[in-house]
């Protein structure tokens, strides 16, 4: 599959996407402590997809382990 069961995708979807769109996603920054731009990637996603959690889901989604939102954010260590 090209959806990992962690949230976000297989190294396999983001090729298929990156040659789809002409994109160029990256893995996710997993690492204890990344310096540099990694860090800069990982404080940036993790606000953005804070906001994104605030405004767009609801009650349910917000506090559900299984979302996809809350898998990224996890593997994100955000």
């Amino acid at each position: 599959g090209e959806k990992s069961r962690k949230g976000g995708l297989t190294a396999k979807g983001r090729r298929k996407y990156n040659r789809a769109t002409g994109s160029n996603l990256q893995a996710p920054v997993t690492e204890k402590n990344p310096t540099g731009k990694r860090a800069a990637r990982r404080k940036s996603f993790c606000s953005r997809m804070e906001g994104m959690k605030r405004k767009m889901t609801n009650i349910k989604k917000k506090n559900d382990p299984d979302s996809r939102i809350n898998k990224a954010l996890k593997r994100w260590r955000c």
